[in-house]
């Protein structure tokens, strides 16, 4: 059969396009309301890794995820989408040469925050704060991985400022690959990290539904 064969990493690749589209589409429908961000940022990021394993369908997972985390994550994006106005408004209304530091690592943290907090509370049973928390501690003590998340990120922005000044043509084709490829993207550089905070049940290796082991305050992995 070939590179035409469902096995093949053609079809394979192929078909994880095509998950990515269809789950940057979800995203982009259940944010309209703006307050379920959040919800849509971590159902994203469990729709993408299951998608990943062929685990479950895309919007039977992505659906399922976005009611499950809907509570928490929505506190969350309370938190960093007013911190993120607040930043945004200070880089283009407070034009104050001693803010600029202040600024400067305020907007690093929130981008540290930001990387891992929606993975943190779609993959792990945990309270608000600790969710919080970690978010921070997992950006910090695996700096390498998060630089390795924000430049994928920065990759995919500045080439949506490139289309939309240089190519314009190329806009839709972005939009619709959209952040739902960037999450499939990410998810190879997450569960590096997180594997080694999820144990199986009966201790014998890494799991989806086992106990995190020893880990900055990682709880119980979600199924």
């Amino acid at each position: 059969m070939g590179f035409m064969s469902p096995d093949s990493a053609f079809m394979r690749g192929l078909s994880n396009v095509a998950d990515a589209v269809w789950l940057n589409i979800l995203m982009i429908v259940t944010s309209i309301p703006l307050v379920t961000i959040g919800a849509a940022l971590a159902a994203g990021h469990d729709t993408a890794r299951r998608a990943v394993i062929g685990e479950g369908h895309v919007t039977a997972n992505y659906f399922k995820a976005f009611l499950a985390n809907f509570p928490k994550a929505t506190a969350l994006w309370v938190v960093f989408g007013g911190t993120g106005a607040a930043l945004a408004y200070a880089w283009v209304v407070l034009q104050i040469t001693p803010l600029l530091i202040p600024k400067f690592g305020l907007t690093i943290l929130w981008i540290i925050g930001f990387e891992w907090v929606w993975a943190l509370q779609a993959r792990f049973e945990n309270s608000f704060g600790a969710v919080l928390a970690n978010s921070f501690i997992f950006g910090i003590s695996h700096i390498g991985a998060t630089a390795a998340l924000v430049a994928l990120d920065a990759v995919f922005l500045g080439l949506l400022v490139a289309s939309w000044f240089y190519m314009p043509q190329g806009l839709f084709l972005l939009v619709v690959l959209g952040y739902g490829t960037m999450l499939m993207l990410h998810v190879p550089i997450l569960e590096k990290v997180f594997t080694k905070y999820i144990k199986d049940d009966e201790g014998d290796g890494a799991t989806d539904g086992g106990v995190a082991g020893d880990g900055p305050d990682a709880a119980s992995g979600k199924q």
